[in-house]
């Protein structure tokens, strides 16, 4: 129907009272800054949505600035952002922030929660690297999967953001991300698939940029191709906010909500396209029938009564949440923690009277308050006594500052380092260092604050290093020359406390990196390839991708991905790799015990290596599993990670689907990507080969395929005897012959005079791979060669091969 009368559709079904044409195009786009729109004479209601992935962004009133009004927003508790809250590696935490999150935005009338966001940290100078988790998907996905069912499960959806390979501010709202399949797959969109099968989101956002040419609300593969029809999404897809180019293309490809609204201006654009034919009003239908689906999904539990919402206890969570992201990354001579009466102690740094607790953009939350480290520091002192000097000025504060200013604030800290037992301090980075909106131009701390560390360091080298930041700061060379190094990230509104606690001894650390710490900037696997230019960036890394790739290339980093310490230590004994009967996955079984004098939590990493001789590039490890454990001082006790076996598998972009490799897998436990302390092999089955043989397909190929092989073995010794070969070694026992052949095309060996199979044979060849169970190979053998040709495949000279026949099998 293409008027404005109504109709009886599905979505009007779905929503008791028929809609008319331009009810249904008003539903499909936003009804202000941050709530859908409403047909209220069809019982269809606007849902509010807010930002805020670690807390609300609430307008005091409405039209008060609207959506870039980012500092006027009503009070709520700010939880540690993404970047720290990775750290934690502890998904019941995550829910448990998620489910605060979710009373609060259910008392201000929220009903959906924008994030988590789960896009991957590609490169460290991605400037929104703070509202994301990891450079791992299955960490991410963990940490992203636990916060949708905090908030589901309480009855706020989830957004899950930002779909997909978003991982540059630069030119964001257009360059096109140019990603080969298989790194897409396995790294990309990992996190997203994982949590959409899993922990089905009410939503999910799509991003801003392109994929491959395509911007992502135009794009029909991954909107519905990949999303709806391979992982079963069944609720909506709303764009992020100025996201959509073309209204109409973008519900052709499967965006149901655009936002925020646009005063009806593309509604008309549907309508319009609705009456001349050119958008088929099912397409509009099916999306209308979601939003109200979601619409109702989303406001059920209105005029329920109000979650007992604690401001306290939000804020207590928050800084229990704060102290598991903490990480310490060096501790010389157990400079930490400090005694509540260890002498004098010199807090310097601007950060630790002005903290930074979150990152910049739409994000940021006005806290219901908020803890400053000096003031949590000067009350957990107690005997010792605490004093402070700035020196240097944050930027982005207003305050100029001349050369002379900063040498005087150098002096006043020098001092009051060279007078004191031990030195706190403070560095890190600004919101003009680091925010949405743009990426940063290198990773290196603000060199005032460098010049600084070096004249405390030499004046009293007993100096803790405390970080504040959103993304990677380098920390080379200087961190070699400071006994004690603490990343502090964002820890949001209880940081302040969390630190103090931490720093004397009353929490012991228990942070794991979720991102690797490189040496040098140039050493990140992206670097030569990201922001891009001219509105495309290539992921030439491909799936070597954080610490994969810095593995892969055996650099040295500064600190590797899951490392972290504690004030106790932990040995690893026991490994035990067990395959479950089904043979779905197998148990890795270590035994953890705390050889230390105090209490601790260690987080046991689970990472897989190989197969030995994969077809295809990997990387020497990767993570597929964790899990924690709390340790009295001499307790052992024995951690479970139960490992997938399609965990295993590789994205084969040649087969169209993911495949897991038969062979010997390494299964190695530690307490970071480089600090295995144990391993072992476990054999896993692969599965069987999809793909579908031509003529263009290799003679290797050919050989490792379980129906091709045969098939082509048989061929050649058809056309051996028919040629009057004598039998005998082949020619292709000779290894440098059977690497120059391996890779050739079959049909390319076919038209080599003395080849035993000729071009017809290679087609019947082909006709009877697609249907091993009725062709024969009796018109492969092409009788034009000799015995001892290239063609002449011998499966001693394959066997080194994989998947090749055997040396004592029947030769060509």
């Amino acid at each position: 129907m293409t008027t404005d009368q109504t109709a009886s559709t599905p979505a009007a079904d779905a929503s008791a009272t028929p809609l008319t044409l331009a009810e249904k195009a008003s539903l499909t786009s936003g009804g202000g800054d941050f709530v859908t729109s409403a047909v209220d004479r069809a019982g269809v209601p606007a849902v509010t949505l807010s930002d805020g992935p670690h807390g609300l962004r609430l307008p005091k009133e409405a039209g008060d600035g609207g959506q870039l009004d980012l500092h006027s927003a009503a009070p709520a508790t700010c939880y540690p952002p993404a970047v720290a809250l990775g750290s934690s590696w502890d998904p019941e935490l995550a829910h448990r922030v998620a489910a605060a999150l979710a009373d609060e935005a259910t008392a201000h009338g929220v009903r959906v929660l924008l994030g988590p966001g789960i896009n991957i940290k590609r490169s460290p100078l991605c400037g929104r690297n703070f509202e994301y988790f990891s450079e791992d998907p299955l960490l991410t996905a963990e940490l992203g999967g636990a916060m949708v069912r905090g908030l589901q499960e309480s009855g706020v959806g989830a957004a899950l953001k930002h779909y997909a390979a978003n991982n540059q501010e630069t030119d964001r709202m257009r360059v096109s991300a140019d990603i080969d399949e298989r790194p897409l797959r396995e790294i990309y969109l990992r996190a997203f698939e994982r949590i959409v099968r899993r922990d089905r989101p009410w939503s999910v956002m799509s991003a801003y940029n392109g994929v491959n040419g395509v911007t992502l609300s135009e794009n029909t593969r991954l909107l519905t191709d990949i999303l709806r029809t391979e992982w079963g999404f069944d609720g909506i897809v709303m764009s992020d906010w100025g996201a959509v180019r073309d209204r109409v293309a973008a519900l052709r490809a499967g965006l149901d909500l655009q936002m925020p609204g646009t005063r009806g201006r593309t509604d008309a654009e549907v309508v319009a396209a609705v009456r001349d034919g050119s958008l088929d009003e099912s397409v509009l239908d099916t999306a209308v029938e979601r939003l109200v689906r979601f619409a109702r999904r989303a406001t059920a539990g209105d005029g329920c009564p109000e979650p007992r919402m604690s401001v306290d206890d939000h804020h207590r969570l928050a800084g229990e949440a704060a102290e598991r992201c903490v990480v310490l990354l060096k501790n010389e001579d157990g400079l930490l923690p400090l005694s509540p009466d260890a002498g004098s102690v010199a807090v310097i740094g601007e950060p630790a009277r002005t903290p930074r607790y979150q990152g910049a953009g739409s994000s940021q939350v006005t806290p219901t308050r908020l803890d400053v480290p000096l003031d949590a520091l000067r009350d957990r002192a107690e005997g010792a006594r605490v004093a402070f000097a700035p020196g240097y000025a944050l930027a982005g504060t207003g305050t100029a500052q001349t050369p002379a200013d900063e040498d005087a604030l150098t002096e006043e800290a020098v001092r009051l380092a060279a007078g004191s037992d031990t030195v706190l301090l403070f560095l890190g980075l600004s919101a003009q260092d680091e925010s949405e909106g743009f990426d940063r131009d290198h990773i290196d701390l603000p060199e005032d604050q460098l010049r600084l560390l070096e004249a405390v360091v030499a004046a009293n080298p007993r100096t803790v290093v405390v970080l504040s930041n959103g993304g990677v700061v380098r920390t080379d060379p200087w961190h070699r020359t400071v006994p004690a190094l603490v990343e502090g990230w964002l820890l949001g509104q209880a940081g302040g406390g969390a630190l103090a606690r931490v720093l004397f001894g009353d929490v012991n650390p228990s942070g794991k990196l979720a991102e690797t710490v490189p040496l040098r900037l140039e050493h990140a696997p992206s670097h030569l390839s990201f922001p891009g230019e001219e509105g495309h960036v290539r992921y030439g890394e491909g799936v070597f991708v954080g610490y994969r790739g810095y593995d892969a290339a055996d650099r040295e980093v500064a600190f590797p991905f899951g490392h972290g310490l504690s004030y106790t230590t932990f040995t690893y004994s026991g490994l035990r790799v067990t395959p479950e009967e089904d043979g779905s996955r197998f148990s890795v079984a270590v035994t953890v015990a705390n050889t230390g004098s105090r209490t601790g939590r260690e987080t046991v990493q689970v990472y897989s290596g190989g197969p030995v001789g994969s077809s295809v590039a990997r990387p020497p490890r990767e993570l597929r599993g964790f899990a924690s454990v709390t340790l009295a001082p001499g307790e052992s006790r024995e951690v479970v990670v139960r490992v997938s076996r399609e965990d295993l598998a590789y994205y084969s972009e040649r087969e169209g689907g993911w495949r897991v490799e038969g062979g010997d897998y390494v299964i190695a436990a530690g307490a970071s990507s480089r600090d295995l302390r144990l391993s072992a092999e476990v054999t896993v089955a692969g599965d069987p080969s999809r793909l579908v043989l031509t003529g263009r397909n290799s003679l290797a190929e050919w050989l490792e395929h379980p129906v091709g092989g045969p098939l082509l073995m048989k061929g050649f010794a058809e056309g051996r005897a028919a040629a009057g070969a004598e039998a005998g070694p082949s020619a292709l026992e000779n290894p440098v012959l059977w690497r120059f052949l391996a890779g050739m095309p079959l049909e390319v060996i076919a038209d080599f005079p003395q080849s035993p199979v000729g071009p017809e044979g290679v087609a019947a060849l082909v006709a009877a791979a697609a249907s091993p169970g009725e062709a024969d190979t009796r018109g492969a053998a092409d009788t034009r060669g000799a015995a001892d040709t290239p063609g002449a495949a011998d499966t001693r000279g394959a066997a080194d091969t994989p998947g090749a026949p055997g040396a004592d099998e029947p030769q060509a």
